[in-house]
């Protein structure tokens, strides 16, 4: 049976890895660090997905240029090198992916992290190889412009209804609708099942460990029905 579609495109923090925790203690750390006006950890955890310029903006909407430099240098000298908040996979995402794959599922990562911190993770997983593509919020328009997806799309050849963009955050779905690709959520990470469905996803899961399952009933689904079967 064909798979109901050829290109999976995944978040990272929050979808992939349960990092939400350390990415709040380190913007935390660095806020404290430049002497900036506290911000409450629910405020902290809604810019998670943006590039770090527009999350900085949102946070404090007056930052110039140099202060938008200074944050970003001390949030990812935490994120990267001194900060030991946890921040691992989710119970099994390798096993995961490596099954998508075996399935014929090709695979992709879009991201608002840096590439610095991507290739730094990708690294520390051993998961480089298992994706076919990624891009990062510091090389292209952060989400939700489609601009990152769309650039996927082109470089692996892959029409916009043949991908499933899978994430954990209205960010993501807005991306996936602005490129014209299907979008799917997970509660994992910053937005609960409320915030996801405003957004009109395919469905709302748990986590990317249900993805398998779904990707089935989907499947069954877009199978044409047999000449012996009843309409």
């Amino acid at each position: 049976m064909a798979n109901p579609y050829q290109l999976l495109i995944f978040d990272w923090d929050g979808t992939l890895m349960d990092s939400i925790g350390r990415i709040i203690a380190c913007l935390q750390g660095a806020i404290t660090a430049l002497q900036l006006e506290t911000r409450p950890p629910d405020e902290l955890r809604h810019v998670i997905g943006l590039g770090m310029p527009e999350a900085i903006l949102q946070l404090y909407p007056q930052a110039d240029e140099a202060l938008i430099q200074a944050f970003t240098t001390a949030y990812r000298e935490r994120f990267l090198y001194t900060d030991k908040t946890p921040a691992q996979l989710f119970t099994g995402v390798p096993a995961l992916l490596d099954e998508l794959a075996e399935q014929g599922y090709w695979l992709a990562i879009a991201t608002g992290k840096s590439r610095v911190g991507l290739d730094r993770v990708l690294e520390d997983t051993g998961l480089q190889r298992r994706f076919l593509a990624t891009r990062c919020a510091d090389e292209s328009f952060s989400k939700p412009h489609p601009q990152m997806l769309e650039s996927i799309l082109d470089e692996l050849g892959v029409a916009p209804a043949d991908a499933l963009m899978v994430g954990d955050s209205h960010l993501d779905l807005l991306m996936a609708a602005n490129a014209g690709a299907h979008g799917l959520g997970v509660t994992s990470g910053v937005h609960d099942a409320r915030e996801l469905s405003l957004h009109r996803p395919l469905a709302v899961l748990n986590g990317v460990a249900q993805l398998p399952a779904w990707l089935g009933n989907e499947q069954m689904q877009h199978q044409p029905l047999s000449k012996d079967s009843t309409p």
